[in-house]
């Protein structure tokens, strides 16, 4: 009986751990298998995002390059500026002039300059040489900079009117930019000069080399009671001489900036104050409480200008001193 056992162990048990081994051996292969793929696949993903990332790098790289080069041009652009604007300034002649008579007994400046001639005109010299806050014609800047920095469009471009009562009607409404630089209106541009940011104002006020170039008075002195009708710009941090005013018109107006042609066209358009035979006048007024009134601009007959700047500084007759004195004054003298 036990050797029939020992028989049918032998026998039977074979077979069934025969089949079992192979089971196991063919699930092992195909595990292998599945692991090999899984790890050439793997591998094929991680090859590809190896790729991607070099790719990436590689497109970087090209960036950043093109980044430096336009860096170094400007760069270059700019020593080249500079190098050409002092042979010129070493060139320049200047003409002291006698204004009294147009002038009529207020204390004031004139400058005037003539690209073609590479010539200024003064009158009181000291006084153009002074730095002092270019009140509403920083207009003619914010503007151009509210261009450049796509804030505004073109002279359509408008924003709107917050609700307020302010004290000139004008401005109690939804403004194009053209109308806003008409009427002067301060809450628009505030919306403009915030809109660029602090960072970049200061950036291209330094390389337009506008004056002392200090906005570190963002908010302003607080002249006017209305916090949007201050400003920098406005009896506070940013001064500028009517001597300098002259070389900013001049870079914008003859393209020597980095302004594109259409934003300082769009400029053009909306200080265009006269227009007719004669010719153009462009220009911005300026004013404070206290006496102080601009007028700055330039005349363009067949393509040649000729640049101005009117600047009055007269407490005693302070209630008599405003920009349109100081218009009046101009037109006096250019034509």
């Amino acid at each position: 009986m036990q050797k029939c056992q020992r028989f049918l162990k032998m026998t039977c048990g074979k077979p069934e751990i025969t089949v079992t081994g192979k089971s196991a051996l063919r699930f092992l292969k195909i595990i292998c298998m599945s692991a090999a793929c899984l790890i050439l696949l793997r591998g094929c993903s991680l090859g590809r995002e190896r790729i991607e990332q070099v790719k990436a790098k590689r497109a970087e790289q090209v960036e950043t390059k093109k980044v430096e080069q336009i860096e170094i041009n400007q760069w270059e652009q700019s020593e080249t500026d500079d190098i050409t604007e002092k042979k010129e300034s070493e060139n320049t002649r200047e003409e002291m002039l006698d204004l009294r008579d147009a002038f009529n007994g207020i204390n004031g400046c004139a400058v005037l300059y003539r690209p073609l001639e590479n010539k200024y005109f003064l009158y009181n010299k000291d006084m153009a040489e002074q730095e002092v806050s270019p009140y509403s014609t920083f207009k003619i800047i914010s503007a151009l900079i509210g261009l450049h920095n796509n804030i505004v469009k073109d002279e359509t471009s408008t924003m709107s009117y917050n609700g307020t009562q302010y004290p000139d009607p004008e401005w109690n409404e939804n403004l194009s930019l053209q109308k806003a630089f008409q009427t002067s209106c301060i809450w628009y541009f505030y919306q403009i000069i915030n809109g660029v940011g602090k960072e970049e104002v200061k950036k291209e006020l330094s390389e337009l080399k506008y004056g002392n170039c200090d906005v570190s008075e963002w908010e302003g002195s607080m002249i006017n009671p209305y916090k949007e009708l201050n400003g920098f710009w406005l009896g506070s941090s940013l001064k500028i001489s009517p001597y300098e005013q002259i070389e900013v018109l001049t870079k914008i107006f003859e393209g020597k900036t980095f302004y594109d042609t259409e934003d300082v066209e769009t400029l053009k358009k909306i200080m265009l104050i006269q227009d007719n035979k004669e010719g153009k006048i462009y220009g911005k007024t300026g004013s404070s409480a206290n006496g102080e009134a601009w007028f700055i601009g330039f005349t363009e007959i067949e393509q040649q200008r000729e640049y101005f700047a009117i600047y009055l500084n007269d407490s005693l007759q302070g209630s008599q001193i405003s920009s349109s004195v100081a218009k009046e004054i101009a037109l006096k003298i250019i034509k």
